[in-house]
Formats: C-alpha cells, sequence, structure tokens
C-alpha cells in the first residue's frame, strides 16, 4: 500500500480549451545520459513514432542507475512545450512524472499496457 499523503489543494479551474492546448503523447525512452556539470539533470532520447525529442529531466538523484531502469521504458510527455535552455542543452518537452511536487520520490506516469510510441492522450 502507498504511503499517506496530506492533499494539496487543486488549482485553478481551466477550461477544455486550455486542456486542448497541451500536446501529451506516449514516447519511449531509447537512451539516459547524464548532463555535463549537471548533479541532477539526465538528457533522455525519447522517441515517438515519427519523431524523436531530447528531454531533460531533473531525475539523476532519484534513481540508483538511470540509464538501466528507464532505457525500453513508455512514459508520457508534454511535446508542445517551448525549448528550454538547461545546464547548456536544449530540453523539447516534459516527462510526467508523479510525487515530485508532493516530496516523494516521483515515478513515471505510464500506459497501463504498451500502445504505439506517439499515442497521444486524450
Amino acid at each position: 500500500m502507498a504511503e499517506s499523503l496530506e492533499t494539496a489543494p487543486v488549482k485553478p479551474t481551466i477550461t477544455i480549451d486550455d486542456l486542448d492546448k497541451i500536446d501529451v503523447r506516449v514516447g519511449r525512452i531509447v537512451a539516459v545520459d547524464d548532463v555535463e556539470g549537471s548533479k541532477k539533470l539526465i538528457k533522455m532520447t525519447v522517441d515517438f513514432g515519427g519523431f524523436t525529442r531530447t528531454i531533460l529531466s531533473g531525475m539523476k538523484e532519484e534513481r540508483e542507475d538511470c540509464a538501466a531502469e528507464l532505457t525500453g521504458k513508455q512514459a508520457l510527455f508534454v511535446v508542445n512545450l517551448a525549448p528550454r535552455n538547461m545546464a547548456g542543452e536544449v530540453s523539447e518537452g516534459m516527462v510526467y512524472d508523479i510525487g515530485y511536487e508532493d516530496g516523494i520520490v516521483p515515478v513515471l506516469a505510464v500506459p497501463e499496457a504498451e500502445v504505439p510510441d506517439g499515442a497521444r492522450l486524450g
């Protein structure tokens, strides 16, 4: 059974139009590398079927061996965020992980079964 958590307040209400702006897709993590000079960041190469993205995440300290634990896994990603420079690298999206904001060790948001890479949320 999962540990107990104090429930955070619900964020302000958004409209369905706001939600429709976010492009969430399933991607397969095909490579994981350390970001040179960063204690927290990893660089994931993610396959979305018809395209590949580099996505950075601050999860290096959360796992024993990020490459071994993440390579080959499917997860949910936001693919239409503006590119962001982080520690000399460019991130082209964001991985959904669960728990970071609540101070627990994060886990990836993953589909319950294999789906085609690039499948959209919704």
